[in-house]
């Protein structure tokens, strides 16, 4: 979601510059799904990745190694003058590092973000990268400011925009035309989704959960689960996309079966982009303790519940005017925020740079870096 935009803005370039930047996509390989991770490639119409270093899943400790031990070969074969890596997950990490020992300028496109928990590991991805890398593209002001507070001088930071927000505003029309139920029926953990349909009359609520905090321990996990079955469901359709995770912790925790049981409750796997988009343009509300839909859910002015007690988005929050409120697992706040949102109107709002014109931006930041240094 992040790469697909950063590539086409090279691609544009390249066709008024006689192909001038070279360019190698890297997967590292440690998707959870490979069905996913092919729909997200063919949706967003990113190319086949140049290098797949097949790192699979494993511990933070091994996925981090092995990426690190993959990559240092890739950068020693093609000795390239950057390495850009996006979000926050263990592949920045283990790639600027490894960038920086090989002598090798790094970006961190989406840098500057901060949740000030460091039980996160991407808290802990996202200050290391920041820390050693050459250039820092931040998605909002408050990002930026994060980074001087550390130290970072300021001709290391520069403001673009949100870059998830490029992919949203390419995708919109396209999101637009899908069908929900069929996305239902596609995409159903039933098999046959005959009965899992929903009622355009009465609207439905989304709900994301893959935390280790939210469904690792089942003192947490059932009363989310009572909640939505006892109270959201007698209102209205929840339709649930869930996590491998989440699932297999259901099951343990003896709960998948009630689960699947409830009528009113859909159960789907893991969606595509352009399915995910589609219901939350079109969701009453939207649970979740995912990162990015809280950025969507505010352009999108869809209300959103996250279930998290901290975030490293706080431009999405209402007192920022954004559309998020964090309510972490707390059933009472969960409920009561729940009651507020379901009256509340669809308030879209574009935070500066938010514009679907991140990529082009990020882009000649690095190429006014090179420039400028070729100068010195």
């Amino acid at each position: 979601m992040k790469i697909a935009p950063f590539i086409k803005a090279i691609e544009k370039y390249n066709a008024l510059n006689n192909n001038e930047i070279e360019h190698t996509l890297v997967h590292t390989g440690q998707h959870y799904d490979d069905r996913m991770s092919r729909a997200f490639f063919e949706q967003l119409e990113i190319p086949e990745a140049d290098i797949n270093l097949g790192v699979g899943s494993g511990s933070h400790a091994e996925q981090v190694g092995n990426t690190m031990i993959e990559f240092e070969k890739v950068l020693r074969d093609i000795k390239p003058d950057w390495v850009v890596v996006v979000g926050d997950v263990n592949a920045i990490l283990a790639c600027s590092v490894t960038a920086k020992k090989e002598n090798i300028k790094c970006c961190h496109i989406e840098a500057g973000l901060r949740s000030g928990d460091m039980t996160m590991t991407e808290e802990i991805n996202r200050l290391v990268t920041d820390r050693i890398s050459d250039l820092l593209l931040t998605p909002d002001k408050m990002s930026s400011e994060n980074l001087k507070k550390e130290g970072v001088s300021d001709n290391k930071i520069k403001f673009t925009g949100n870059i998830m927000i490029d992919t949203l505003e390419k995708n919109r029309a396209k999101a637009e035309k899908l069908d929900i139920n069929e996305i239902i029926s596609q995409n159903s953990l039933y098999g046959s989704a005959s009965k899992n349909t929903y009622s355009s009359k009465e609207g439905f609520t989304v709900m994301t959960l893959h935390r280790p905090s939210n469904v690792d321990r089942k003192e947490v996990l059932e009363p989310i689960v009572r909640f939505i079955i006892d109270e959201v469901c007698k209102e209205m359709t929840l339709i649930w996309t869930i996590h491998p995770r989440t699932r297999k912790m259901l099951d343990s925790f003896g709960l998948l079966n009630e689960v699947f049981a409830n009528n009113d409750l859909i159960l789907l796997e893991p969606l595509g982009y352009l399915e995910m988009l589609k219901l939350n343009m079109h969701a009453r509300v939207i649970l979740t303790d995912s990162g990015g839909l809280q950025e969507e859910c505010t352009v999108l002015g869809t209300p959103c519940l996250t279930l998290r007690w901290n975030t490293e988005r706080p431009i999405t929050l209402r007192e920022h005017g954004g559309a998020s409120v964090l309510v972490g697992n707390n059933i009472k706040m969960i409920r009561d925020e729940y009651r507020i949102a379901m009256n509340k109107l669809r308030k879209p709002v574009s935070p500066e740079l938010w514009d679907g014109h991140t990529a082009e931006r990020c882009l000649r930041a690095i190429l006014d870096y090179r420039e400028s240094s070729f100068l010195l």
